[in-house]
C-alpha cells in the first residue's frame, strides 16, 4: 500500500498535522455541513480518512477553506472558486490572470448593483403612484399586472 494511501489511527493523523471535521471547521470558520458540501462540489480534494473512516484535513486544506469562505463572503461563484483555487494552487501562476478573474467580477457586481438600482427606482415609482388608503383599487398590482406592449 503506498503512502498516500495508508490510513492513520485518528492520533497518530493528529501528530502528523491533519484536523477532524470539527477542528478544521472552528480554525477555517467554515462549520462541518459546508465542508462536506464543498467537498461534494469539488471545491476540495476529497478528505484523506483514518482507519476508523474520520475525516481529516491537513494545514492546507484548512487554507483552501479559508479561501473559499472569503471568495464566497466577496459574492464569486462557486465555478470563479474554482478557478481562484486552482490558480492558487499554482506555483507558476500569472498575477494578471487573478487580476483578470477578479475584475470580471467586479463588472458583475457592479451591473448586478445597476439592476437592483432600476429595480429599486421602479418600486418607488409604484409606491408614489399608490393612494395606500382603504379603497380596494390599487395602482402598484394594477401596474404590475398591465400589458407592455412587448405582451400584446
Amino acid at each position: 500500500m503506498s503512502k498516500n494511501n495508508l490510513k492513520l489511527e485518528l492520533n497518530t493523523a493528529k501528530q502528523n498535522g491533519f484536523y477532524e471535521i470539527s477542528e478544521a471547521a472552528k480554525l477555517s470558520g467554515v462549520n462541518a455541513k459546508m465542508i462536506r458540501y464543498y467537498e461534494s462540489k469539488d471545491l476540495l480534494p476529497q478528505a484523506k480518512r483514518t482507519i476508523s473512516n474520520y475525516r481529516i484535513y491537513s494545514a492546507q486544506d484548512i487554507q483552501m477553506l479559508i479561501l473559499i469562505k472569503r471568495a464566497r463572503s466577496l459574492g464569486f461563484p462557486l465555478e470563479q472558486i474554482k478557478q481562484l483555487l486552482k490558480l492558487w494552487d499554482n506555483q507558476y501562476r500569472a498575477s494578471k490572470d487573478v487580476k483578470q478573474l477578479v475584475l470580471g467580477h467586479i463588472a458583475e457586481l457592479e451591473d448586478k448593483i445597476k439592476q437592483m438600482q432600476a429595480m429599486c427606482q421602479t418600486l418607488h415609482h409604484l409606491a408614489d403612484c399608490c393612494y395606500g388608503n382603504k379603497d380596494p383599487q390599487c395602482f402598484i398590482l394594477d401596474s404590475l399586472a398591465e400589458l407592455t406592449p412587448t405582451q400584446s
